[in-house]
């Protein structure tokens, strides 16, 4: 399997799932989850897919910022502003989602009251932010915003898609129009000094 080098140096967001340590999958249930993963879960890579992994990455940063332990996957609501249909919400929502191991209705329902997953996504929530995480144990929250405009896309990205979409872009052209995509993507992912001009995080 192929993919952009970059995938790999992107932070990989470490937590702690009670439900594994409990069903032995991993060792104390700790584990990580990495950039690539989510955009095998997504089907590409974009600002979207990168703008939620930070998302996802700074808010828990955020969460348990006074604690001396990972995040506890599983135990963490995900609430959206927008409708799940509306934009890319779903698309954000699907990768935070998964990082933080929260689902809706048809989520795990747990094991005798115990580490359920199901009911801990909603759409349609009122909030200045784009997305509110929730520690269910300490009903403490934040509220993050995304907005990567501090990067733009090289020029030449626009008439290539259009030529691609088209059918018109020679095989060079299309792997042209790829590589500065991902250039982009890149730069989101790996500028750390650039974050918090990206991402607005608002404590609750």
């Amino acid at each position: 399997m192929h993919y952009p080098e970059f995938f790999d140096k992107v932070p990989a967001i470490q937590l702690q799932d009670p439900l594994s340590a409990f069903l032995g999958a991993f060792e104390n249930g700790e584990l990580e989850i990495n950039y690539l993963e989510c955009v095998k879960l997504a089907g590409h890579s974009c600002p979207t897919v990168a703008g939620a992994y930070l998302m996802a990455l700074k808010g828990l940063e955020a969460l348990y910022a006074n604690d001396n332990a990972l995040p506890q996957r599983g135990q963490i609501k995900v609430s959206m502003r927008d409708g799940e249909a509306e934009g890319v919400t779903g698309v954000i929502c699907n990768v935070i989602s998964f990082i933080v191991g929260a689902n809706g209705k048809s989520g795990f329902k747990g094991i005798q009251g115990y580490f359920s997953r199901d009911n801990l996504v909603n759409y349609d929530v009122p909030m200045e932010g784009e997305v509110r995480l929730t520690r269910l144990a300490t009903g403490e929250s934040v509220e993050l915003t995304y907005d990567p405009s501090i990067i733009p896309g090289d020029p030449q990205m626009k008439p290539l898609m259009g030529k691609a979409l088209q059918g018109l872009a020679t095989p060079e052209e299309q792997k042209q129009f790829g590589a500065l995509w991902q250039a982009r993507v890149e730069k989101i992912l790996l500028s750390p000094e650039l974050w918090d001009k990206m991402i607005t995080i608002k404590h609750n």
